[in-house]
């Protein structure tokens, strides 16, 4: 056998069958997959101190609630641009938002109760939506927290970049 038929039939006999394989398995995965960018309808995003949640964004309107320095509460019109949409999407996608619990709090912890400060992101889509609530107090899963500390400081560096961007400030 030449050298070159052992290369044809390498690539036809290990090449060609890995390709198939992973055109089979992950494009219906990829067709099915719930949360879409295409599909992505606006973040909901809020935090404070225990079940007090006065401070919010929503990117579908644009409203921007929060308490400044000075504990006076400022409401404003903030819109994000579609490549900040895109961008924090791909982020949530590459932290692995998707697979984040419901709830990111320590065990035993009684959320009616606990005045710790506490974020609340929701991704919202046409067919689905992810709400993870993140307790800062949280610490079992290191990796866990570091990821969820990551999404709040990019989403709160979004909506900052586009109020400065604005003249909002």
């Amino acid at each position: 056998m030449s050298s070159k038929t052992k290369k044809i039939f390498l690539a036809f006999t290990i090449i060609v069958p890995f390709l198939a394989y992973c055109v089979i398995y992950y494009i219906p995965m990829f067709k099915n997959a719930p949360f879409k960018s295409t599909e992505f309808v606006s973040i909901v995003y809020k935090w404070g101190p225990g079940e007090n949640l006065e401070n919010s964004y929503n990117s579908a309107t644009g409203e921007y609630h929060y308490k400044d320095t000075r504990d006076s509460l400022v409401t404003t019109n903030v819109k994000l641009r579609s490549n900040d949409i895109i961008y924090l999407h791909g982020k949530a996608h590459e932290l692995g938002f998707w697979n984040f619990p419901d709830l990111i709090a320590n065990k035993g912890t009684d959320l009616k109760t606990s005045k710790v400060l506490r974020y609340v992101i929701q991704f919202n889509y046409k067919r689905k939506s992810k709400t993870v609530t993140y307790l800062t107090d949280y610490n079992e899963i290191p990796k866990l927290q570091g990821l969820a500390k990551q999404m709040t400081q990019l989403i709160e560096q979004s909506i900052n970049d586009a109020e400065q961007r604005y003249g909002n400030k």
